[in-house]
């Protein structure tokens, strides 16, 4: 069922049942107030004949039978029992009708003066126990309001009548605002319905007013521009993870096929053979850098994390890329020594931990013109720090912001052996572990990679 058709049902609804309990709460009140003003005035009646026939001291039946051949009897189906205290019958306005009154209803009235009872369709009993000096009786009147149940049944055929009527117009005004309201999400359907990946760039949905209508607009534009700049970013990386795997791809096959074209020394294969091996390993590094960087694009949930020393990481990673590149150094220093081991303990992914220290360090004997890199270790209330310096040319500053971005190399380092992956798997890695990753350069000065990662010791 449509949005729109569940409003005008719902306020349809919602406004038929209260019409409904105000119509059945009028309906009630009036049959309550019809019954008590009623029976008040069967009361009154009953005091009014008992008034009449009691006078000096003797109780006067003629002149109640007098008044009721006149002008006394005008309720609807009246009848009029006078009784003494010894429950005599000295009065009746009933015919050849045999008259039957259970003593314990006169006990009830004599002992608490007054009775009333409603007989539903059969009408109403008034029953009373009039005393004037020494003479008592008991007066019992019942009747039926014709007039007020004819009210009633005339009230229930206009409450019944104004109750189709309303929910008439109720059902036509609900859908008519129903469309109303709904108009704006229709609108903004065909608008999304309309957009694709073509045009995502171009395209924005309307947004008028403060509703949530609007603001569901305009949180979707804001994720339009999250999408595109996305789908921008995934183009841009599949363009240049193409280009960088073309490259190393056509020099091999280029390499080969000169060779192959005649035939050549064993130095020469020698020679051609070292340099498809480093293409070969130029490849192998682009790939696993697109599968760190694919892996580094999961969600922290779908790791396993534990306890990691950083130091000792650290060390390991330092033993790792002397193996690696022998030519290389690292050193390793701490600005104050730790007194508890969790102030260098990290809850991380150790394998993710791995990549971002190797890369970060493995750039830093590149880049430095000794082939060192200085390893920092410091630790504060929450969070511990590992800085890595190199001695480098350094980052241009309209590149720094740039760096952390897939396949961007600095204007300066095009030269240097590289594909500008490791840097962006390290940003996200450390953004896994809920940390910063900052950069500092001066040009001919180095630059100064900050890790700022939470540890255990808080």
């Amino acid at each position: 069922m449509k949005i729109k058709y569940k409003i005008a049902l719902y306020y349809t609804l919602s406004a038929t049942l209260m019409l409904m309990i105000f119509a059945v709460l009028v309906y009630y009140l009036s049959a309550k107030s019809r019954k008590a003003e009623y029976l008040e005035r069967l009361e009154y009646r009953a005091r009014s004949i008992a008034n009449v026939i009691v006078e000096d001291g003797h109780v006067k039946v003629d002149l109640l039978r007098k008044l009721d051949r006149t002008t006394f009897q005008d309720l609807y189906k009246e009848s009029i029992l006078v009784y003494n205290p010894n429950y005599d019958l000295l009065y009746s306005n009933l015919k050849d009708t045999t008259i039957r009154t259970h003593k314990s209803l006169l006990d009830y009235i004599k002992e608490n003066k007054s009775y009333s009872y409603d007989r539903g369709g059969g009408g109403e009993v008034v029953g009373i126990f009039y005393t004037e000096g020494d003479v008592s009786v008991i007066v019992i009147v019942s009747s039926f309001d014709k007039y007020g149940f004819q009210n009633l049944q005339n009230l229930s055929r206009i409450l019944l009548l104004e109750l189709a009527t309303a929910i008439l117009v109720l059902v036509a005004v609900g859908y008519f605002f129903a469309r109303k309201m709904v108009r704006p999400i229709d609108k903004l359907v065909t608008e999304v319905d309309s957009i694709n990946a073509n045009n995502l760039q171009d395209r924005q949905v309307a947004v008028q007013g403060k509703d949530e209508i609007a603001v569901l607009a305009a949180n979707f534009n804001t994720m339009l521009q999250r999408l595109s700049g996305s789908f921008d970013l995934q183009k841009s990386f599949v363009s240049n993870a193409s280009h960088e795997l073309r490259t190393p791809l056509a020099s091999i096959i280029s390499q080969l096929q000169v060779t192959l074209s005649k035939e050549r020394s064993a130095t020469e294969y020698q020679e051609v053979l070292q340099s498809v091996l480093e293409d070969a390993e130029s490849l192998t590094d682009l790939t696993n850098g697109l599968l760190q960087l694919a892996q580094s694009e999961m969600k922290s949930q779908e790791f396993v994390f534990s306890n990691v020393r950083i130091d000792e990481l650290l060390m390991e990673m330092a033993n790792l890329i002397r193996l690696k590149q022998r030519e290389s150094k690292i050193d390793i220093q701490f600005n104050k020594v730790p007194d508890n081991d969790l102030l260098v303990t990290c809850f991380g992914n150790e394998s993710l931990l791995k990549v971002l220290f190797i890369n970060l360090v493995d750039n830093a004997c590149k880049f430095s013109r000794d082939n060192t890199a200085y390893v920092t270790i410091d630790f504060f209330t929450q969070y511990i720090t590992v800085q890595i310096k190199d001695n480098g040319i350094g980052i241009p500053s309209a590149d720094q912001q740039k760096i952390f971005e897939p396949f961007y190399r600095g204007s300066n380092a095009q030269k240097t052996r590289g594909h500008g992956l490791g840097l962006s798997i390290c940003k996200k890695i450390v953004q896994i572990h809920k940390g910063h990753l900052t950069v500092t350069s001066t040009p001919d000065n180095g630059s100064t990679f900050t890790v700022i990662l939470p540890h255990l010791g808080a």
